[in-house]
């Protein structure tokens, strides 16, 4: 018989997460010596099911549980209570989380690097950060501001062959800038160019990443000291303004300085360390820096983030990881099957299909429309795409909060 034909989709889903390797990191931290009956395998194949079907509480988990035969033997649990749930997602260090995610990230790396030709696809790094606001009264550990509480996930995606997948997240109370955490989030890797907004700018760190030969691409801020050292020609017809090599403030490094405008006509001044890349793509590249925005958005729409399990840190945390791993596991199943639709139509018919087999999963997947209509007026990509990338080239990010539209295309 053909083993697809009794395998779950859930199964293969979750196959990426290697058992013996993650008992292993279990045992060796010692998380399951005591436990009976929720082990920390059955737990996150829990939540990572909880989260496939947006399930936003510890009380619909419980139910979801105790009533779903189906669900039952994909976990070898019949029952598990909500207080069982919320001691186990506070007890369990984020550590284990982090690390399965760090397992998975390489494992999206491997599939996206591989070779195409005689080159290795080049990378763009991007890094920013986003905020999850939370209840000043509920969460004091988290408090940033006199009225305000939250958690800061900062991170370096990756766009390469057209995706946008996680390369690092770092999760913190929103308290310290962005800065303290640029140096955790760059990488030492041929082809690697990291781009960031002006968050980041920092004289000294500019320098120090000059002098290891990173590469780097962000804006200037108003008030920053520039030294000319020399003009560059411009090609008339691009998009670029001007381009000089200059010093910033104290920097013993120069670097190169291309002005161009963004598409509402307002003036770009951008730096790069890169002396090879030519003016033009320099622009375009740092044009795609929006991208971690609409991941960011991707993972406050359609996983569980906005609403939290439990109130401590562990807890808070932990949902965010078990969030980032449903993510690298939908991308290595949307990569595995060669699925060229959307990654949210794919979590989408996962979530559908997550107790049938995977051969039937497949034909669904692929099956062709039986009829062709108009149907429904479908939502305009376009002018979404365009209005986001007018609004966070102007800084005003405020907007992907807004849920009223989906931006992945």
């Amino acid at each position: 018989m053909d083993k697809n034909t009794i395998k779950t989709v859930l199964k293969e889903y979750i196959h990426p997460i290697n058992e013996k390797v993650f008992s292993t990191m279990v045992d060796h931290m010692e998380l399951d010596k005591y436990t009976k009956k929720l082990d920390c395998l059955t737990f996150t194949k829990v939540f990572i099911y909880a989260q496939l079907l947006q399930i936003d509480s510890l009380k619909k988990i419980s139910f979801k549980v105790k009533h779903k035969k189906r669900l039952q033997r994909e976990l070898g649990l019949k029952s598990i209570s909500k207080s069982q749930l919320s001691r186990k997602l506070s007890d369990l260090p984020p550590e284990i989380f982090q690390a399965v995610m760090h397992h998975l990230v390489q494992q999206i790396h491997q599939e996206y690097g591989k070779k195409k030709g005689d080159q290795l696809l080049k990378k763009i790094h991007l890094i920013d950060s986003s905020t999850l606001s939370l209840t000043i009264s509920q969460y004091r550990w988290a408090d940033f501001r006199e009225t305000k509480a939250g958690v800061k996930i900062h991170s370096r995606v990756v766009f390469h062959d057209g995706e946008t997948a996680p390369g690092e997240i770092i999760v913190t109370s929103a308290r310290p800038a962005d800065l303290t955490q640029l140096d955790n989030l760059m990488v030492i890797e041929k082809d690697a160019l990291h781009v960031f907004d002006r968050g980041y700018f920092s004289y000294s760190k500019f320098d120090y990443y000059c002098s290891k030969n990173i590469r780097f691409c962000t804006r200037i801020k108003d008030n920053t000291v520039i030294k000319v050292i020399e003009e560059l020609p411009v090609d008339p017809s691009s998009d670029i303004d001007r381009e000089a090599v200059v010093k910033l403030g104290n920097m013993k490094y120069p670097l190169r300085l291309i002005e161009t405008k963004d598409s509402q006509g307002n003036p770009i001044e951008i730096i790069i360390n890169d002396a090879k890349m030519i003016a033009q793509e320099v622009s375009d590249l740092y044009r795609n820096r929006w991208q971690i925005e609409l991941f960011f958005k991707w993972m406050k729409q359609h996983l569980v983030l906005k609403k939290c399990y439990g109130k401590s840190r562990n807890a808070v945390y932990n949902q965010i990881f078990i969030a980032i791993i449903t993510f690298c596991l939908t991308l290595l199943m949307k990569k595995s099957v060669s699925f060229k639709g959307t990654l949210l139509e794919m979590i989408e018919f996962i979530g559908e299909y997550w107790w049938r087999s995977f051969s039937v999963f497949i034909k669904e997947l692929f099956r062709k429309p039986d009829r062709t209509t108009a149907g429904r007026q479908k939502l305009d990509h376009e002018k979404v795409f365009q209005e986001t990338v007018k609004q966070f080239e102007q800084e005003e990010i405020e907007h992907l909060n807004d849920l009223t539209y989906d931006p992945i295309i």
